[in-house]
């Protein structure tokens, strides 16, 4: 069923012409997060060596970009830096979106079923972060966390090693390092098992935090301590990358990882004269007030279109839905072959998330046939198709609230099914189903931040970029919050001020039809 749907989804969109052929460029393009200092990091211009992050005006740098320059230079290929969340990076290199993985990935024997590991390119360290103030501050041991609620990044060897501390409470996984120093400020957990790179980063970032490395230390294999550049298996330049990676000594890694803790952007709240929670709003918004408009711009524009060929696609089902069964055999096996499909259409788009259809569509086409969507236009397909499916139900109800009475009348009149849907009912249906449209846009517009997996810069992406440069969490995304409300709110005060404009216009026609009457 799942080869069915991705084989029916791939020719509508190549019939649309959305896609083109992977193929082979100028570029090498790296996946990483870009929100992991001093491994790879975000910032708003190209000094000290970035590299472009593609579908934006950013630049990445960190450890993970220098190396990354070195196998392109090696490669005879021009870096290009493709911005994508850690769950997110191996479908994309499966699926051929990025041609490699630095990102500071351990070779681990799960991925290696997956996709292959070139030799590693650094070694890391776990060490544990805590509150400067905590009771955990001054431990010295693995015992000494007994009673700590720890956790770590998902999908990481780094989760695994909570259970080596006898008594401590695992919590769940999250997703990035930004969560987990936003949890640990607030107390929500006690410490976080990471890696010393980045635990020197968060501790230079935030005077609060303090980096805590074990007299007796955790057990770690040489596998999952290595970080290595994760490709597709069949990627026969694994042995250049090789010759690439054996040409940088452990000196000069250590000698990179140290420029890169000193070049990684600084926490701008430390600022003795931006102490203020709302002059650091004010300072952030400042900053970075083009970048996050251009986000919501992005949210905007996939909503808006994403909601109207959503409704033009349920309103085209319910036409097709309600039509009478035709009395040719043929014609009439083809309509419930028709009603068959757009059932099973309706059921998997309303009955699953739109992050997993996400996923399935965009990466799922180009790893099964070698289809290129590009992401913006991916992305508002995904939420057209996912709005379409919802709104047939409404729109399903909509016609069936109106009254059986008129159908008979014009089907007594002569009138064809189509034009009474079109002269008669649907207008009333458009009407009567505005409020739930409406809501549909605004679920839209919250629910484009899920498109952040892959790699779509639309608000919350854009905000989230924000907050991993600035180490500015909490007021970064009260910010993203103030606007995604600006945003929900304008579009329910214009919906409503339509549908009083319509109800005003059918007043207004009912009362001149009364008025030609009684002349008459």
């Amino acid at each position: 069923m799942k080869k069915i749907l991705l084989t029916v989804f791939a020719g509508l969109l190549v019939t649309l012409g959305l896609v083109k052929t992977v193929e082979a460029d100028e570029y090498l393009r790296i996946g990483m997060e870009a929100a992991y200092a001093p491994f790879n990091w975000t910032q708003d211009d190209d000094s000290n060596g970035a590299v472009k992050i593609d579908g934006t005006n950013q630049y990445a740098n960190g450890y993970d970009v220098q190396i990354a320059k070195q196998i392109a230079e090696k490669l005879g290929k021009e870096p290009l830096i493709v911005k994508t969340k850690w769950e997110g990076l191996v479908p994309a290199l499966t699926s051929s979106k990025i041609d490699m993985i630095i990102a500071g990935m351990s070779p681990t024997a799960e991925r290696k079923k997956e996709i292959a590991f070139s030799n590693s390119y650094y070694t890391s360290e776990p060490v544990l972060l805590v509150k400067k103030d905590s009771t955990y501050a001054n431990a010295t041991s693995l015992t000494d966390f007994n009673g700590a609620k720890v956790t770590s990044q998902q999908g990481v060897y780094l989760y695994d090693l909570i259970n080596q501390l006898p008594g401590a409470s695992k919590e769940t996984a999250m997703g990035d390092f930004a969560q987990m120093r936003q949890a640990l400020e607030a107390g929500v957990i006690d410490a976080y098992v990471s890696e010393r790179p980045e635990a020197l980063t968060a501790e230079a970032a935030n005077s609060n935090f303090k980096m805590v490395q074990l007299d007796t230390g955790f057990d770690v294999s040489e596998e999952d301590a290595a970080i290595a550049i994760g490709m597709r298996k069949d990627d026969t330049r694994i042995t250049q990358v090789n010759e690439a990676i054996s040409a940088i000594s452990t000196e000069q890694q250590i000698a990179l990882m140290d420029r890169m803790i000193k070049e990684q952007p600084a926490e701008s709240s430390n600022s003795e004269t931006d102490t203020s929670f709302f002059s650091q709003i004010a300072t952030i918004l400042s900053n970075n007030w083009q970048q996050l408009l251009r986000g919501a711009g992005m949210t905007l524009l996939i909503s808006i279109i994403g909601t109207i060929v959503g409704l033009a696609i349920g309103l085209a089902i319910g036409v097709f839905r309600t039509a009478p069964q035709s009395k040719n055999t043929t014609v009439s096996f083809l309509q419930k072959l028709l009603g068959w499909i757009l059932n099973i259409y309706i059921e998997i788009f309303r009955g699953t998330p739109m992050i997993v259809q996400a996923m399935v569509i965009y990466y799922g086409t180009a790893q099964a046939f070698g289809l290129n969507l590009d992401r913006t236009l991916a992305a508002i397909f995904i939420v057209s198709i996912n709005t379409g499916a919802y709104m047939t139900e409404i729109v399903r109800g909509g016609i069936l609230a109106v009254d059986k009475g008129q159908f008979e009348a014009a089907t007594a009149l002569g009138m064809t099914h189509n034009q009474t849907m079109h002269k008669i009912v649907l207008p009333q249906v458009i009407r009567n189903i505005l409020p739930a449209t409406g809501n549909e846009f605004v679920i839209n517009i919250k629910d484009t931040s899920v498109l952040n997996v892959i790699s779509v810069v639309e608000l919350y992406f854009s905000g989230n970029t924000v907050a991993t440069q600035t180490y500015q969490y909490f007021q970064t995304f009260t910010i993203i919050a103030i606007i995604y409300f600006i945003l929900t709110f304008t579009v329910t005060r214009i919906l409503r001020f339509i549908e009083k404009r319509m109800d005003m216009d059918t007043y207004t026609t009912g009362a001149n039809q009364m008025q030609t009457e009684e002349l008459h």
